[in-house]
């Protein structure tokens, strides 16, 4: 079993419960600088001080993106996010502002440190180390994972290969030519390089890669996506989540388990209505304290995503908690279909099952006053032309969407290379009205 810290990550509950208070304390003493978050504890009668304990934490009022928009809006350009005098910062980034507002980021060296440790169980936790070469198949912008997806390689002595300012055939080339064994992008960039890979006769299975880490999406930890990727790669897939106002909060391990972060961040799990706490094994929002970033830290930040927490160890020793089944959704993803909850992630794992589709786009038509479910798929070139496996192909997806939804799906199969790509995040599921289609 590959481990970044042992000591840490088999703590007994009392033990790490003991050092997150350790850790909460410091924070606490570091807020007499922070302005949002003396406001925010002020209004509830609080003072930084009183945050002596874990229990203490839940007197503290959640915080949510648009908050921290709101403030960065109205009190340009950190919004009284700061702890410490901007000469303590090192370290500026912008979240991609697909939730909204884009927020800028700061971090200082020991901040910075924080994320390369989270890194560090990442890769850690998926057997990578010092012989390996990781290749991050990223743009490279003013965002905050790429960059420190690089200095996370470093932290287990890895080689870090950059991929920015490539296309995608130049970034395959220079992932084979330098070696790399390991490849780090979002699920859909792992499928969108073999099918290039495809056309260009590479047989991936035979290069030296034998890990990929997907992030950004949650289909590394969906049964048919990861699969998927294996089959294409012939590597193992580990699923990694994080978010640039927390860090890198999650970290897949041998067992491909999605592990939370609990040395470096608090996590609560809150039901999405009441606020109330949600015990393990039900369905709730993940709510993080970032403990390891003093610079700009968040308290008890609604993230949006919908997790099962499981708090028995794992199979591979680590008695951090886990998440059952990964990020489930998110709560600004979901689309209600004939009272139905639809998540884009179930989506990808209920298309993915096929194996001879290359890509997919789901209409939701709503311009009729009555919802219609319509996939257009893309089969891959070998069954060009074979229409009546074309046929047994949608009548199994109508099947699947019926089974597991109980939704009708009209299924389309539209020519090889006519739907969207994409190199970061997808957005294959869209909501038509009547003054859009």
């Amino acid at each position: 079993m590959a481990f970044f810290d042992r000591s840490l990550e088999t703590l007994d509950r009392s033990a790490l419960a003991a050092l997150q208070t350790e850790k909460l304390r410091r924070l606490a003493a570091s807020l007499s600088g922070n302005r949002f978050y003396r406001t925010k504890l002020a209004s509830v009668g609080l003072e930084p001080a009183a945050l002596r304990s874990l229990g203490d934490l839940e007197r503290v009022p959640m915080t949510t993106k648009r908050e921290l928009s709101e403030a960065q809006a109205a009190d340009p350009p950190f919004g009284g996010l700061l702890s410490f005098p901007h000469a303590r910062y090192r370290h500026l980034h912008r979240t991609s502002g697909t939730t909204g507002r884009p927020l800028l980021w700061l971090d200082t060296d020991e901040d910075w440190r924080s994320w390369a440790r989270a890194w560090g169980h990442v890769y850690r936790g998926a057997g990578v180390g010092e012989d390996d070469v990781v290749f991050c198949a990223f743009s490279f912008g003013p965002y905050i994972a790429h960059w420190t997806a690089m200095a996370g390689a470093d932290a287990v002595g890895a080689l870090a290969v950059s991929g920015g300012g490539m296309r995608s055939r130049e970034r395959l080339r220079m992932m084979l030519d330098s070696g790399a064994t390991v490849l780090v992008s979002t699920p859909t960039y792992a499928l969108r390089l073999a099918e290039i890979a495809a056309t260009e006769g590479i047989d991936l299975a035979a290069s030296p890669v034998r890990t990929t880490i997907q992030a950004g999406e949650p289909g590394a930890s969906l049964p048919h996506v990861r699969q998927r990727i294996e089959a294409l790669w012939g590597a193992r897939c580990f699923d990694h989540a994080g978010a640039t106002e927390v860090g890198a909060w999650s970290f897949s391990c041998e067992a491909q388990a999605l592990h939370l972060n609990e040395p470096e961040l608090i996590f609560e799990v809150r039901d999405t209505v009441s606020g109330e706490a949600v015990p393990d094994g039900l369905r709730g929002e993940l709510v993080i304290t970032t403990l390891g970033r003093l610079g700009m830290p968040v308290l008890r930040y609604r993230t949006g995503d919908l997790v099962v927490r499981e708090r028995r160890p794992c199979t591979c020793g680590r008695t951090l908690a886990r998440l059952v089944g990964g990020v489930l959704g998110r709560i600004d993803d979901m689309v209600i279909v004939r009272g139905v909850n639809i998540y884009p992630g179930a989506i990808d794992n209920l298309v993915r099952a096929s194996p001879e589709l290359v890509e997919y786009q789901l209409a939701i038509d709503r311009s009729s006053g009555s919802d219609r479910l319509r996939l257009r798929v893309e089969i891959d070139p070998g069954h060009a032309g074979r229409e009546r496996h074309h046929a047994e192909i949608c009548a199994t997806l109508r099947a699947r969407f019926r089974r597991h939804l109980d939704l009708a799906v009209e299924v389309t199969v539209v020519p090889p290379g006519s739907l969207p790509r994409f190199e970061a995040k997808a957005r294959r599921v869209h909501v038509q009205h009547a003054a859009n289609v």
